[in-house]
């Protein structure tokens, strides 16, 4: 059940299945088929849960050879390979976007991530209101401004063993006074209390996942007494951990920032993109994204510019076959429409807005039964999407209204 939908009474419309969120739960995760959001020729995933491989690289040889052949050890890298390893999973960001032409799916450790991804904050932005920003919180504490690159997420955490609830105080205050270890601090710090977390990385809540608690990862001297950070509305987005990141990937990231509901970013994306047409001539990530704005603001002949480009590109590209195949549809080439919408929904039958489209322009060519088999087959991925039926009920007398 995804995150936050624990106390939902009834069941609600299919959830896709993206690898984007698969990745940092499951190993092995495989890339989606060409065109779809969820559908996978085989298993999404080869292993439930974290695996060996997702911190020490390919391992068959290593199995094969008895443990002769090496494999990636994270504690012998150099500090950016081996913080790559926890920033893969472990750094979101308020916007992530991945760099052009490369796939998170594709990271392997010993690789630095920012190979594949870009990472964004907001200025001012409260770290403890957001889920997944442990190694951005350490990066702000006095311990590990102090340590620099000796210390790392390893410090304190093994990857191989995790404490059970009897021994998760001592095993963390011995991590505490491995550094903090003068003997006259150990023996009159608090000795009432003798874990360390519970003041100086209280629990919190991440308001952006349902998460039960959230530990704070800054190590704060006096957390009680210390002011809390600005708002996170209208803070410009600025990189972290992400060096190299381009002119492209602020874009795209505002860009991202304006899908999850920034509208302030509707401005400053359209300038950045608009601004880069001829660099993002190849980059089909980016041209649906100036697609879809010059659709929304009304430019249409940049917008069918910008999708044509993908479906060169890529003739599966789900964004492009379905936004191109509604702008025609409004010019009313409903028979190139159909051909587009219909090479879409037949690799996402699962999307009813996509299915909605498509028996729309099929009505409108006065083909009923092609729209009402469109709709039909939807019902079977989302029953319960009342558009969907409602759409249907009103379908019966559609191919004799498209033939008038």
């Amino acid at each position: 059940m995804k995150p936050g939908l624990g106390e939902l009474d009834h069941i609600p419309a299919a959830l896709p299945m993206q690898n984007a969120c698969l990745r940092c739960h499951m190993s092995s995760v495989q890339a989606s088929d060409p065109g779809t959001i969820n559908r996978y020729r085989g298993l999404p995933f080869l292993h439930t849960g974290i695996t060996c491989e997702a911190c020490h690289g390919e391992s068959n040889e290593h199995a094969v050879t008895s443990g002769k052949a090496k494999v990636v050890n994270p504690a012998r890298l150099s500090a950016e390979l081996r913080d790559s390893v926890c920033i893969s999973c472990h750094l979101e960001g308020d916007v992530s976007v991945e760099r052009a032409g490369h796939s998170a799916l594709n990271y392997r450790p010993g690789e630095p991530i920012s190979t594949y991804m870009a990472f964004y904050v907001r200025t001012g932005a409260k770290l403890t209101d957001r889920a997944v920003s442990e190694v951005e919180q350490l990066s702000q504490s006095t311990c590990k401004r102090t340590s620099g690159d000796r210390m790392s997420c390893m410090s304190c955490h093994d990857p191989h063993y995790t404490p059970d609830a009897s021994h998760r105080v001592t095993f963390f205050r011995a991590k505490c006074l491995a550094c903090h270890s003068q003997p006259e601090f150990a023996r009159t710090h608090h000795p009432e209390n003798n874990d360390c977390t519970s003041c100086h990385m209280p629990r919190t809540g991440a308001l952006n996942v349902p998460h039960v608690a959230w530990t704070d990862h800054r190590v704060r001297k006096l957390p009680d007494g210390t002011k809390t950070e600005s708002p996170t509305e209208g803070g410009e987005l600025s990189p972290v951990f992400s060096p190299g990141a381009t002119k492209r990937d602020q874009a795209m990231a505002n860009y991202q920032a304006l899908l999850e509901g920034d509208r302030s970013r509707e401005a400053t994306a359209w300038e950045q993109l608009n601004a880069q047409r001829d660099e993002v001539a190849n980059d089909k990530e980016a041209l649906d994204a100036l697609g879809n704005m010059s659709a929304e603001r009304g430019d249409l002949e940049k917008a069918e510019w910008a999708f044509r480009k993908v479906i060169k590109l890529d003739p599966a590209d789900l964004t492009a076959l379905s936004n191109l195949g509604t702008l025609l549809a409004k010019e009313g080439k409903l028979k190139e429409s159909v051909v587009l919408l219909r090479a879409a929904f037949d690799r996402s039958q699962d999307v009813p807005a996509l299915a909605m489209n498509l028996a729309r322009v099929q009505c409108m060519a006065g083909d009923g039964q092609a729209a009402r088999g469109t709709l039909t087959i939807a019902l079977v991925y989302c029953p319960n999407v009342e558009d969907v039926q409602r759409l249907l009920t009103q379908m019966g007398d559609c191919g004799a209204a498209g033939a008038k």
